[in-house]
């Protein structure tokens, strides 16, 4: 049953590498004579960079091994089994067990007994699978045609019946003496040019992951972190090297997380740890209640500050208390960024369970996102050190106040996140847009000087600076209000409940109470089955319908003879509705999905619970019961890949329609170009 399960999960991984055929293995079939009466087959199989195929001998819960098959023949008799190089071994947690691989150039000899004193030829069928980092290529039948020299009439009557070694021998026989009947090498080593390669790629992978942890900070998780961060060290340290040893600490205490937190969660409890993390209501609970803790003592109802024990013991012991505030920032920090982080952070990870090459990258990924991520955090953590050594006064506590009511809005998000994920229907979006109109609008009040907090001195005039901020915040409040009658407020789509939850919406009610006219000979669209899966609990942007069960996206696709469009998407995704709200608002994309495709959501992180006979078990034995688990590990299987938005077009037989997925890119042309190519390879 495991085996029938590995096929399955091999052929669905297939369809991530597109409708393009792929070969990156090159074949070629030699003989060679190593006695009177007996040659050697040789298969060489040269893999292209970044490929690699599996052992003959793999286990039976491992991926699919490469098999040989051999025509009969009264020409020549097999001596042994095929002869493999040394495999790479590697302990596979998706199998379960550990996968022998091959990649490079890859060289496989069996031995033959001549029989025939005429020249013959040797047929035989060759079958493997193909893997890279991100896909996988379905067993093929490869045909094998040896061209053999038959041996002399004398040497073949006075041929000895042979004795066949058993099948480790031959694989002992070669890893022990390497080159005894070697042509050419079967462990290739990497050339001076090829190592500085590999170098110079690694620094790319750095490089990358540096600018992709510093964007990170702009993201909706990591930004509301910031006002936090700015207002602790503002009120730590007096002392400037402390103070500075304080932000250097909570730097690295933020790479080290990052590194070790990261691959500790994601090698323990896989992938989906980290996703857990940023999407299950108890963290984003929990993150709630302390931003809103937060803001109420910078507010100054409290104050926050370490236990006296620590702070006295920490001038006499080296800080030792002084360094667990800023230990504790910096994994709050982490923690909340995995909402926006962890998927990536997951994908990176993967690659510590495979191959040495893919540890090495994704260590040094993490390694260079875990520095971009920490380094504008740090700066932020040295400024308030400066901010304390010039002149004291009012402008501190107006800081203070102004990063309380960002803490408040910000905390907001992640209260709307657990709602979404549980289902409450406490923070639709209506009223979250109000609490944020409220919120920021007595922001604007106070920099106007109209609300005075403790500790706020008066205001005998309004510096320029103050009325700007004033200017801008009320603005943006104004830019809000249009949002309680449904405007889409792009601007902030990241940050503000679905247009989903929204009761009150304008277009909503124009669309539906608007008759459809519909030309003659043609037929009106969007108006999928009333009863499929899911239809009660799940929902699509205004303008558009879709399923929410594959299979039942299959079926009407093969009906309509049209393409499949999935969105992995997930309720907490706030890119996915960044996407949805500047992407596929779009007329022109719009009307390619809703007349071209068959669309059908597939929700990551939907609690539904699952009846038994829909239960799946995934690489690692587990069941998963739930929609939201089922249609993750459908992700991360077929397609390698664990983060939200994702797209793919597939046929309804499960093919890839185009060269690559299509991953967050607010690209309205790019996504209407792999729209097309998608349509266009459909119809080939």
């Amino acid at each position: 049953m495991k085996r029938i399960f590995t096929i399955i999960l091999c052929i669905l991984a297939t369809f991530g590498v597109s409708a393009q055929q792929l070969d990156p293995a090159k074949r070629s079939f030699s003989v060679k004579e190593t006695s009177a009466t007996e040659a050697e087959l040789i298969v060489t199989v040269k893999l292209d960079k970044g490929w690699h195929m599996y052992s003959q001998h793999t286990d039976e819960n491992g991926p699919l091994p490469t098999v040989f098959e051999f025509n009969p023949s009264s020409d020549y008799q097999l001596v042994g089994k095929v002869v493999e190089p040394k495999p790479h071994e590697e302990m596979d947690p998706l199998f379960g067990c550990v996968v022998k691989s091959f990649d490079g150039t890859v060289v496989f000899r069996q031995k033959i007994k001549r029989l025939s004193d005429k020249d013959f030829t040797v047929k035989g069928i060759l079958t493997y699978q193909l893997c890279n980092d991100g896909s996988c290529i379905a067993p093929e039948d490869h045909d094998m045609v040896f061209k053999v020299k038959g041996a002399t009439a004398e040497e073949v009557s006075a041929a000895a019946p042979v004795e066949e070694l058993p099948e480790e021998s031959a694989s002992e026989e070669v890893s022990e003496n390497p080159g005894k009947t070697v042509a050419p090498a079967t462990e290739i080593a990497a050339t001076p040019e090829e190592e500085e390669t590999e170098h110079q790629n690694l620094l790319l992978v750095f490089l990358i992951a540096l600018g992709g942890g510093i964007i990170t900070m702009f993201t909706p998780c990591v930004f509301p972190m910031i006002p936090m961060t700015v207002n602790f060290f503002m009120r730590g340290a007096e002392n400037k090297r402390k103070g500075r040893r304080q932000a250097w600490f909570f730097g690295f205490s933020i790479v080290f997380l990052f590194a070790f937190l990261g691959a500790v969660l994601t090698l323990i409890f896989g992938p989906r740890a980290l996703y857990l993390m940023g999407t299950h209501w108890i963290p984003n609970l929990i993150f709630f209640v302390i931003f809103f803790i937060f803001a109420l003592s910078f507010f100054g109802l409290f104050e926050i500050k370490m236990p006296e024990k620590w702070i006295n013991s920490s001038d006499e012991q080296a800080d030792k208390g002084g360094f667990m505030a800023p230990f504790f920032i910096a994994l709050t920090t982490v923690l909340v960024s995995f909402s926006c982080t962890g998927p990536i952070i997951g994908a990176a990870l993967v690659g510590l369970s495979t191959s040495t090459t893919n540890r090495l990258v994704s260590l040094v990924t993490m390694l260079g996102f875990g520095i971009g991520f920490a380094l504008p955090f740090t700066l932020l953590a040295m400024f308030p050190q400066f901010l304390k050594n010039m002149k004291s006064g009012g402008w501190l506590n107006t800081v203070k106040v102004v990063f309380a009511f960002l803490e408040l809005a910000f905390g907001l998000k992640f209260l709307q996140q657990a709602d979404l994920y549980c289902g409450w229907g406490l923070l639709d979006r209506e009223v979250y847009l109000a609490l944020w109109i409220v919120i920021f609008g007595l922001l604007g009040f106070y920099l106007l000087g109209k609300l005075r907090f403790k500790g706020d001195g008066p205001i005998e005039h309004l510096g320029t600076g103050r009325l700007m901020l004033a200017i801008l915040d009320l603005a943006f409040v104004v830019y809000m209000i249009p949002g309680l009658w449904g405007a889409p407020l792009k601007g902030i789509s990241g940050f503000i409940p679905p247009m989903e939850t929204q009761d009150f919406n304008i277009e909503k009610i124009v669309v539906e109470n608007q008759p459809q006219v519909v030309a003659a000979g043609d037929v009106a669209h969007g108006k999928l089955p009333a009863d499929r899966k899911f239809a009660d609990k799940l929902h699509m942007p205004l303008g558009f319908e879709a399923f929410f069960d594959l299979d039942e996206a299959k079926a009407y696709a093969r009906e309509q003879g049209k393409p499949i469009f999935i969105d992995f998407t997930g309720k907490t995704c706030a890119n996915c509705r960044e996407m949805e709200h500047y992407v596929w608002s779009d007329k022109e994309v719009k009307r390619i999905l809703n007349e071209d495709y068959v669309m059908v959501s597939l929700y990551c992180d939907a609690n539904i619970d699952l009846p038994e006979s829909e239960w799946v078990t995934n690489g690692n034995g587990r069941i998963l019961k739930t929609l939201g688990a089922k249609n993750f590990d459908y992700q991360k299987s077929a397609f390698n890949t664990n983060t939200q938005p994702y797209y793919v077009i597939i046929d309804s037989e499960g093919n890839v329609l185009t060269n690559k997925n299509y991953s967050y890119s607010r690209d309205v042309q790019k996504f209407i170009a792999w729209l097309n190519e998608g349509k266009a390879n459909f119809k080939k």
